[in-house]
């Protein structure tokens, strides 16, 4: 079932909509587009409590996604399986489950989204994005994905409740 919606989102590949995802895939990449955010946040008083909370919940995203869950689950990359779709990146070398673009940036979302929320609203989009742009690229299941954001809006949730007992 996940192969048929992978193989389906494939047919919809056109040089538009791959320039538009390859970009938001390296955005998404290490996570690099929101500690670009965080680090910019910290410059301000407004914000440098909020990007503190952004860079924790990426802290516990690479701990939790990267070191622990993709290790122990080692689910095989779509594009690991079927190795006849042309892919738009090079093939990753990492295990698939959960999304680390999903869990860093859905992550990051949740942290601004408790600070501002029309901003949280962007971040949600772009990490949405983000999100989807893996399943286009077919590097993900959709259940990567879909593990990923909530792991990552929990992660983000966690950081906000870690930086908030931290302050008393």
């Amino acid at each position: 079932m996940e192969f048929n919606f992978l193989y389906a989102l494939n047919k919809t590949h056109n040089p538009i909509l791959d320039a538009v995802m390859i970009v938001f895939t390296y955005a998404g990449s290490y996570g690099v587009l929101w500690i670009v955010i965080a680090v910019f946040m910290l410059f301000f008083k407004k914000t440098k409590k909020c990007g503190m909370t952004v860079l924790l919940s990426l802290i516990i995203s690479l701990i939790v996604c990267n070191v622990l869950l993709k290790n122990v689950v080692k689910r095989s990359r779509p594009c690991w399986i079927d190795t006849n779709i042309v892919l738009l990146l090079p093939v990753p070398k990492d295990y698939s489950f959960p999304s680390g673009h999903a869990f860093s940036s859905f992550a990051a979302a949740a942290s601004i989204s408790n600070f501002d929320k029309k901003f949280g609203k962007i971040a949600f989009l772009t990490a949405g994005i983000i999100s989807f742009s893996r399943l286009y690229i077919f590097v993900h299941f959709p259940t990567d994905v879909l593990a990923g954001a909530v792991f990552g809006f929990l992660s983000g949730k966690a950081a906000c409740k870690v930086i908030k007992y931290i302050e008393k």
